[in-house]
């Protein structure tokens, strides 16, 4: 018979206080009722988490009432904000007098369980405090969720991003005299079968101020592409281009199938300095424009940027791993317990660098990366400097960790033949951790590319940089086509790293 099975046969020793003493105590302080009828593991878990689930309610009942410094009128406050922490309240007091209950259940009928119902209210109880914390509003989700959709459909379908056609554009310019005057209105010779605009009359009077109508003039025109949309411009004496609203709306028609156009518009307001011109008569311009024509697709400027970081973004993953692994292999064998026991010095080493490994490996790599940028600037220096410490630790711990789990048979061999350290990890150690450090390395390698798309937001280099760009611009499409890059790379070198893993592993 075991040991584990003995215990489990031993007779569990009595409480050392009644039923009903132990609810009430569990009432004063939950969790001390089972402690005193010897379940004490039991009772630690109903003390912490009684205590924790009481100061999340504090926390969340007082972050809706900052304001307020009295107890009940911080309460009334937060529950007429919030009424969902009626129901948190509610369980967390119903979780608390089921902790008293469950210690007087388990004296009495010496239950080594507590019942369902109570950790469900805990779930429940928890669940609900992730609901409130998190702020989530599912009504708010889903009437909104169609704002979405036209962003959404640029980041998932950008490629009319990455091709750029010159437009070509075909435009009827005609030329209108404000005021009114005996000087001749000079016209616009128009080529045959170039587009062109003819203004009756063609003088008139600008607005006096916004809202007003100026003179309204028939504007003809022809040569045109059937049914493609004309924008109308407008120039000033001085040379300010702009477009003119009618109704609200700016100036667009489309070409009827003849290449024509007949409407109607009114003489914009426009204020000019009077020191900009000294004729009375001055002649403003009309121009219709209409794209005719699209040059060859060439690749546009974001294509080219988001190709030349993504290049950047796989180097500095590699590089970053290559420097991991030559500092983390040696480092490794100084991390594993099974070869750094066998003296006090050796031992001393392992704790050591294996508190260093841990402190190392918590600090997340945007934070180096934050670090590294404050030390050698913006770029791609920074993310492998970042990436690199990073991968050290990790990898060293996951050497280690291979080292530690070998067979140790071949380390007793060689160690009965009088080798020294070095021999031992030469002949004994190498021959058996070939395989899972390949693995780890190409699994670090496929983290380091990712990593380097996330510590590019905070200057490291690579797309990523370029990624939380054109996010602050609102530029989507641009935004989406480095999501495309990020993705099939990731997907090419998973393919990549599946095939050298069946190669070596």
């Amino acid at each position: 018979m075991t040991e584990s099975e003995k215990i489990l046969k031993e007779p569990r020793k009595p409480s050392r206080v009644s039923a009903p003493v132990a609810a009430i105590i569990s009432l004063i302080i939950p969790g001390s009722g089972h402690m005193l009828a010897r379940f004490f593991n039991r009772g630690l878990f109903f003390l912490f988490t009684t205590l924790s689930s009481f100061a999340l309610l504090w926390w969340r009942i007082r972050e809706a009432a900052t304001r307020d410094y009295e107890f009940w009128a911080i309460v009334n406050k937060a529950i007429h904000l919030q009424p969902v922490l009626i129901l948190l309240i509610v369980l967390v007091f119903l979780f608390y007098l089921l902790v008293a209950f469950d210690a007087y259940r388990t004296i009495s009928k010496n239950k080594d369980k507590s019942s369902v119902f109570l950790y469900a209210v805990l779930i429940i109880a928890y669940f609900m405090f992730g609901w409130q914390i998190g702020e989530i509003n599912l009504y708010k989700f889903v009437t909104q969720i169609g704002d979405a959709k036209s962003l959404m459909g640029k980041v998932i379908w950008p490629w009319q991003e990455a091709v750029y056609r010159e437009e070509i554009y075909s435009s009827g310019l005609v030329k209108i005299q404000i005021p009114c005057s005996e000087a001749p209105i000079p016209t616009v010779d128009v080529s045959e079968g170039e587009a062109y605009l003819l203004a009756d009359p063609a003088c008139g009077v600008l607005a006096e101020q916004e809202g007003d109508i100026g003179t309204r003039i028939h504007i003809t025109g022809g040569n045109f592409e059937p049914g493609e949309i004309i924008e109308f411009w407008w120039e000033d004496p001085i040379g300010n281009v702009f477009r003119q609203r009618q109704e609200g709306e700016y100036m667009i028609l489309p070409a009827d199938e003849n290449g024509e156009v007949d409407f109607e518009i009114n003489l914009p307001y426009r204020l000019i300095p009077s020191d900009a011109i000294d004729e009375e008569s001055l002649i403003w311009e009309l121009e219709g424009r209409q794209i005719s024509a699209y040059g060859p697709p060439v690749p546009s400027e974001n294509l080219k940027l988001a190709m030349g970081k993504l290049v950047e973004t796989i180097f500095l993953g590699m590089m970053a791993t290559f420097f991991g692994i030559i500092f983390a292999v040696p480092v490794s064998f100084l991390a594993a317990r099974n070869l750094m026991s066998a003296s006090p010095i050796t031992v001393v080493i392992y704790y050591l660098v294996r508190t260093i490994l841990n402190i190392f490996r918590s600090i997340e790599s945007m934070i180096w990366a934050v670090i590294a940028v404050v030390v050698v600037g913006l770029g791609p220096f920074a993310g492998i400097l970042a990436l690199t410490i990073h991968t050290i630790a990790a990898l060293g711990k996951l050497y280690s960790e291979a080292i530690e789990s070998i067979d140790p048979g071949p380390i007793e061999a060689i160690h009965a033949t009088g080798a020294n350290w070095l021999q031992t990890v030469v002949y004994a150690v190498i021959p058996q951790i070939v395989p899972p450090f390949v693995s780890f390395t190409i699994y670090r390698w496929d983290i380091n590319v990712r990593m380097s798309t996330v510590i590019g937001l905070v200057g490291g280099g690579g797309i990523g940089f370029l990624l939380i760009q054109w996010i602050r611009l609102l530029d989507y499409r641009a935004a989406g086509l480095a999501v495309w890059f990020i993705t099939i790379t990731v997907a090419v070198l998973d393919f990549v790293s599946a095939a050298i893993r069946k190669r070596f592993v």
